[in-house]
């Protein structure tokens, strides 16, 4: 069975006063084929240029859903036909 490596960079988007590079941390994921093909797929949809940036984009959804559950918000959805339901993103 052959494993594919998929590689990531990620970090802080900032640039170093002297080298004006941008400060990063090479990560290597494993993931199984359903989950590369989601992430394509979202790459996709989003017309995101790289993986890196769909990545960053969900850490950055996924911390702020984290931020308001810890303080205890509950997340509410509207559909297209104006009905509200709650939306258990964490039970």
């Amino acid at each position: 069975m052959r494993h594919h490596h998929h590689h990531f960079r990620h970090g802080p988007d900032w640039s170093g006063p002297e080298t004006g590079e941008r400060v990063t941390t090479r990560v290597q994921l494993e993931m199984p084929p359903q989950a590369m093909e989601r992430l394509q797929r979202l790459k996709d949809r989003t017309e995101a240029a790289s993986y890196a940036e769909v990545i960053r984009n969900a850490l950055r959804v996924f911390e702020a859903l984290v931020d308001e559950h810890e303080k205890g918000s509950e997340f509410l959805l509207k559909n297209a036909a104006g009905e509200t339901a709650i939306y258990k993103i964490f039970v």
